[in-house]
């Protein structure tokens, strides 16, 4: 019988401290200020592209090595990212999110109320001008038509032989066959979960280059509050989760950052 050669045992031993070592995990707790604990955050490790969820508790694990970049993501908190240190491995780490403040628009008043009706009424109610044109204006919209709307089309004395006229128009059968096409091979949209229009946010900050809004004083955690800001107004995931198209995605954001800027008083 054979024996095996020392320094193939040897090398085995190696390879498996080796595998062992690169297959580590990290785990650790997610709480609020007030250490409530909070389930289903983002956990998202940039340096190996993998991610994972808080379960109820609180609780998650990931595969990370020594100086890996976590990130934390959870709507409504600010996000927090992490270097993984050497020490970590020994026991759990506790991330703390802090919740993000909620922007309320400015709302100016032109006329303090003085509590006297007869004097009140007068700034409030609208000019008996204007309450004549509304109800003019709501009487013609109700009314019905008197005359029947004329076509927008050219008259046939001026129009010149059709030599179509009679014949398949094979362009626009086919244009028509492929929006049918088209129309059935297309995605459907449907509402987004939770966990779906997570996932989708994270995919616009590792996918679409968003560096354009930085020059506006825009850090990594106002740019999160942009992106849930425009995933609220133009629903984004709702539109785009299943057909990920990054310059229509950057178009939409540039729309919705012109007046995400006015609200937030942002320039140049």
């Amino acid at each position: 019988m054979r024996t095996v050669p020392t320094k193939f045992l040897i090398l085995i031993a190696l390879l498996s401290m080796i595998f062992t070592f690169s297959q580590q995990n990290i785990s650790g707790k997610i709480v609020d200020e007030d250490h409530n604990s909070l389930n289903v955050v983002l956990v998202f490790n940039i340096t190996k592209n993998i991610k994972t969820y808080s379960n109820i508790s609180g609780d998650f694990s990931i595969e990370a090595r020594e100086n890996d970049e976590l990130r934390f993501i959870k709507e409504g908190f600010y996000r927090i990212d992490k270097i993984i240190k050497k020490e970590a491995f020994n026991s759990q780490i506790e991330i703390e999110l802090i919740r993000a403040e909620t922007l309320i628009q400015e709302v100016k008043i032109g006329y303090k109320p003085t509590g006297n009706l007869t004097k009140d009424s007068k700034y409030l109610d609208d000019s008996k001008k204007v309450a004549s044109l509304k109800s003019s204006i709501n009487d013609y919209m109700k009314s019905e038509l008197n005359e029947p709307l004329p076509k927008n089309e050219v008259p046939k004395s001026f129009q010149g032989h059709n030599f179509y006229e009679g014949q398949v128009d094979v362009i626009k059968v086919l244009a028509t066959a492929f929006g049918l096409v088209k129309k059935a091979t297309s995605s459907k949209i449907t509402a987004p979960n939770y966990v779906e229009t997570q996932n989708f946010l994270a995919k616009v900050k590792t996918d679409v280059d968003l560096m354009m809004f930085k020059k506006y004083g825009m850090d990594e955690e106002k740019i999160d509050h942009f992106l849930a800001y425009a995933e609220k107004v133009n629903h984004l995931s709702k539109k785009y989760r299943k057909d990920f198209n990054t310059a229509t995605i950057l178009s939409e954001l540039q729309t919705a950052f012109v007046e995400y800027s006015k609200l937030n008083k942002l320039s140049d």
